[in-house]
């Protein structure tokens, strides 16, 4: 890509997601400039502003939509037909589910994990030097650069993926998959000692602890990369383990993250069994805070709200799998209401089917709004922050707004795509979220680098990832046929 220290960009319309502007300001005919990795001026365009930008960075500019690569005139700063946005923030996903996209549908969680997940991630565990052998790379890595891909192409330029059963041996990995997208990530490492598949139980739990501290120490000076903990749910999570990688996180200030309450037929069992709900049971132990993250929290007692309310602990919404899936949906209003700080997400592409995060925001309101008959419910201007500030301060990076200081992440969205005319400064943010269909994302750029130019891939070899999955994913199918059936999570068991 461009080696110039500067990245200009002029777009039609600029949302820039900022507390500080106004967070629904929109503008009309706005820029960004970057240096290296960070924002140092965003607002308004004026002919006066792009003559002063000539002249105090000269040649030193990389401008996009220009031909020109320096003798610079204030005519060579194209106002693109786009809108810009901050990069989009993921708070939970995971990463080792692209090819699974289309395997064990129409069935409810456990059962899916046990028959997607779990079979793939053993597969890929069980045939790992032959695969290795196949790609001329770890299989676990052909996956992860997938969900690079898919992150990028729906504009997703920060995330926190959580790790789970057999990718929490995987850490490498990912990690490395991280470094060559250029994306930021916080990696939330599993772990399970019951009610789970057996290959991969942490018994005794100190072997989840110990993983963490090897990962921690082995990756703390990787640029963009944090480890956290990430016990997989509260049903595969006893009390002692939960309370140890409560303390780490305590100790590492770091923050912790777990499934919570999201299938209706696992969160009953779970308080048949133990006589309590899953946020009960957290509560009890000393796990919920402020820096807790539930991701889901779908099925809900009022006490289960009352108690999340009480101890600050923030939901990631992931409306794309809880509707698959037929986990329900969490009460929205109810959390709105009470002041239970909440964002959405994705989840993986194998419940989610991709990785549209706006599709993820349109499709949380519509069911919403229906629900409680109410249209004036999650306003596009309130979708969009859900999706880019708010989670990025929910996961304490600097990002999720245009403003000095912030991180250069950010995308252009098509407004030339017929599905997004007529587009103007009083409806377009109500178009991205009712009107895209997610291939809009025309450009991309994450720590100040081009990731994705005029639709192509800039840093990432898209070609061959793309044909690389296509074949594990095949290699998977005839797996299929002879793998021996798991059923060891949670209510499925």
């Amino acid at each position: 890509m461009h080696s110039k220290k500067h990245t200009l960009i002029r777009s039609k319309f600029m949302v820039p997601m900022s507390r500080k502007m106004g967070i629904s300001k929109r503008i009309h005919d706005g820029y960004v400039l970057t240096e290296d990795e960070k924002i140092t001026a965003a607002g308004e365009y004026t002919k006066e502003k792009g003559d002063q930008l000539i002249r105090d960075y000269g040649n030193d500019l990389f401008i996009v939509g220009s031909e020109k690569q320096g003798d610079f005139t204030v005519d060579d700063i194209v106002c693109n037909e786009t809108c810009l946005l901050p990069g989009f923030v993921k708070a939970h996903g995971h990463d080792h589910e692209s090819p699974l996209i289309g395997i064990a549908k129409d069935c409810p969680l456990t059962a899916w994990l046990d028959g997607a997940v779990n079979l793939f991630t053993g597969f890929l565990d069980e045939k790992r030097e032959d695969l290795a052998n196949r790609f001329g790379k770890s299989p676990n890595l052909v996956t992860y650069l997938k969900a690079r891909v898919d992150d990028i192409y729906y504009g997703i330029t920060s995330s926190l993926v959580h790790h789970c059963n057999f990718n929490k041996y995987r850490v490498a990995d990912i990690v490395e998959a991280n470094k060559q997208a250029y994306t930021k990530m916080i990696v939330a490492v599993g772990s399970q000692d019951r009610h789970y598949d057996d290959r991969i139980l942490d018994i005794p739990y100190q072997l989840a602890v110990d993983r963490l501290n090897d990962y921690h120490k082995k990756f703390a000076d990787v640029e963009r990369t944090w480890i956290i903990p990430g016990p997989d749910q509260f049903f595969s999570n006893g009390p002692e383990l939960l309370k140890a990688l409560k303390e780490w996180s305590k100790d590492h200030g770091t923050l912790i993250h777990i499934h919570s309450s999201e299938e209706p037929k696992t969160t009953a069992w779970f308080r048949e069994t133990y006589g309590m709900t899953p946020i009960e049971y957290a509560n009890r132990i000393g796990f919920l805070d402020t820096e807790t993250l539930l991701a889901h929290q779908v099925n809900n007692t009022e006490n289960d709200l009352s108690i999340i309310k009480e101890t600050g602990a923030k939901v990631v919404h992931n409306p794309l799998a809880n509707t698959i899936l037929g986990s329900g949906m969490p009460p929205l209003k109810k959390m709105t209401e009470m002041g239970i700080p909440y964002v959405i997400s994705t989840d993986g592409s194998g419940s989610a089917d991709n990785q549209d995060i706006l599709l993820a925001a349109k499709s949380a309101a519509q069911y919403q709004k229906a629900l409680h008959q109410d249209a004036s419910f999650l306003t596009s201007d309130v979708l969009l922050r859900k999706i880019t500030i708010e989670p990025a301060e929910f996961l304490r990076l600097n990002t999720g707004s245009l403003e000095s200081g912030k991180d250069a992440d950010m995308v252009l969205i098509d407004l030339t795509r017929p599905n997004l005319i007529p587009s103007r400064l009083d409806n377009v943010v109500e178009n991205l979220i009712w009107a895209s269909d997610g291939s809009e994302i025309k450009t991309v750029i994450a720590n100040g680098k081009v990731l994705k130019l005029d639709y192509r891939f800039t840093l990432l070899d898209f070609e061959t990832i793309v044909k690389e999955v296509q074949l594990l994913s095949e290699m998977l199918a005839d797996h299929m046929i002879t793998a021996r059936k798991i059923s060891g999570t949670g209510a499925h068991k």
